[in-house]
Parts: C-alpha cells; structure tokens; sequence
C-alpha cells in the first residue's frame, strides 16, 4: 500500500508539472507582437520603404566640380522617384569604360571632342545628351597682381597640351597682348603669334602643374578644373568668354549609351541639371572657373 500511494503521489507531481509548463511556454502565433522585440521593427521597415521604391541612377563624374554639382540636383530626382548615386572618378577612361560596360548610366566629366576621340579610339558608342557647363581658362597671378601691372618682357606660363594652349593664346590675343595668325583659331601655337606687344615670354608646361608655378612666372593661363583643385579660383583676373570659340566647343556633357539619351531618367537628370536653381550655384560657387552653358 505504501508503494502504491508512493506511485499516485509521483505521477500526481508528473501531471501537475506537465500542466504549469505548458502554460507558460506556447509559442505565440504567426504573427503576433513579441514582449521581447516591440514596435521597433516596423519603424525602420517605413523609413526603407521610400528608398525602395526609388529607381538608381548611377552617374559618374569627377570630385569637382562636377560630383559637387551633381549633388545639388540629388533632391529633385528623389522627388521624382530616382535615387541619383555619384560614383567619382580620379581618372579621364574609366567613367567611359564603365559607362560602355552597362557599370553606370551616365557620366559627367568631359568635353564632347573627348568623348569623340575614346569612341574613335576605343569603339564604344558614347553619345551626348546635353550639355551642361564650360570650365574656362582663366588668367591667374603669379609674380604680376593685375593685368594691368605686366610689365614689359614679362613670363606667361600656359598649357603646353595643343587644345589648351591654342585656348591660352587666344585669351591672350582677346587681351590685347599678342596676334595670331588669322584663322589659326584652335590650332594655334606660338609659331602663329604675328606681333608681342609686351615682348611676353612663354612657359609652356603640362596643365595640371601650372598652378604650383605661379611664384615664378609672372601670370599663368590655367584650366578651371585645376584652378578649382588648388583652391585658387577666387584670385581670377580674367576667363574666357561663355560664347567664346572655346566655350562651344569645349563645354562638358552629360555622356550615355547610344539610345539611351531618350530614357525618361537620363531626361530628368538633364532637365535638373539645366533649372536656374543649379545655374546660380555653379555662378556662386566657381566665381567663374565654371560657367554653366545652358
């Protein structure tokens, strides 16, 4: 008998145990609210939800000035329902390559007789869809503070690629400095300077190293882009002009796939690109190293 109460008395214990846990341990339902994990999840689910619904537009560029302008128009294409991503480039053939690959959709870095030349060179079908802005060549100081100030035999560093420097004795002809031989236009070199009223005498040196030269020579013709990445584009004297020769020829666009200049996005890029609003920060930024050609 006493093994038997024993008994009753375990399985009672058993089946009192048995019924607590089960209690306490039912998983919830699908779909219902964990104490553990409260309303945090739904929060972060409605702040992904706008950019989800965003389409990507991949550009490349170059850090400045046109990545710094690209960014302005970011917000505009958002309303739009386009998430512009800027992808930068330190170099002049891989935004095109990437571009040619299908890697990004756009690019914005160039002046449209490059683009021509990397097609003709590299087989690619780069096109235009717009143009966008003009980085003039601007007189700098050096030894000489202002125009006016430059004396008699003075040094004049410019660019020594033949586009450049044809574009730096042009300015320089547009001063009243030297003449060139009529027609020479964009194909002009030194050889082609018919009179040098003030006896100038010319350094010519890769463009990108003109700005570090400007404590010995007494003014130096320099690409906006560089004067920009030297931080010494407020200290202009003077730029090319917005409808100059160069200008024409040598604003930077907005390159795509052939056909794709028609795709609703590209569209959109460009129509942001081109509102006054963007036209006014390139003018108060750039104090007229770049000059929007729109």
């Amino acid at each position: 008998m006493k093994k038997l109460a024993k008994l009753l008395a375990l399985l009672l214990a058993l089946t009192l145990a048995f019924s607590l846990a089960a209690c306490g341990g039912e998983p919830a339902p699908a779909g219902t609210p964990s104490s553990e994990a409260p309303a945090e999840a739904a929060p972060s689910e409605d702040a992904a939800e706008p950019s989800a619904e965003l389409a990507v537009l991949k550009v490349g560029a170059s850090p400045a000035p046109h990545a710094e302008i690209l960014e302005q128009v970011k917000p505009a294409l958002a309303e739009q329902g386009i998430d512009l991503q800027i992808v930068e480039f330190t170099d002049y053939v891989m935004p095109n390559k990437a571009l040619d690959a299908g890697d990004i959709d756009a690019n914005y870095f160039q002046h449209f007789p490059y683009l021509e030349n990397f097609d003709a060179e590299n087989g690619t079908d780069l096109v235009s869809a717009a143009a966008i802005h003009f980085e003039p060549l601007g007189v700098y100081p050096g030894k000489t503070a202002s125009l006016d100030a430059l004396a008699d035999g003075a040094t004049v560093a410019v660019p020594n690629d033949p586009t450049n420097e044809a574009r730096a004795l042009l300015l320089l002809e547009k001063l009243g400095y030297i003449k060139l031989t009529e027609g020479a236009g964009l194909e002009a070199t030194p050889l082609d300077i018919t009179e040098n009223t003030k006896n100038l005498k010319f350094q010519e040196l890769e463009a990108a190293q003109l700005p570090n030269v400007l404590p010995d020579v007494d003014l130096a013709v320099i690409n906006g882009n560089y004067a920009v990445g030297a931080g010494i584009a407020d200290s202009v004297l003077t730029t090319e002009d917005k409808d100059s020769e160069a200008a024409q020829e040598f604003a930077n666009i907005i390159a795509v796939r052939n056909g794709d200049e028609s795709r609703d996005d590209i569209k959109k890029l460009v129509a942001a690109l081109e509102s006054d609003e963007v036209a006014a920060f390139i003018t108060e930024k750039y104090s007229g190293t770049v000059i929007p050609v729109f």
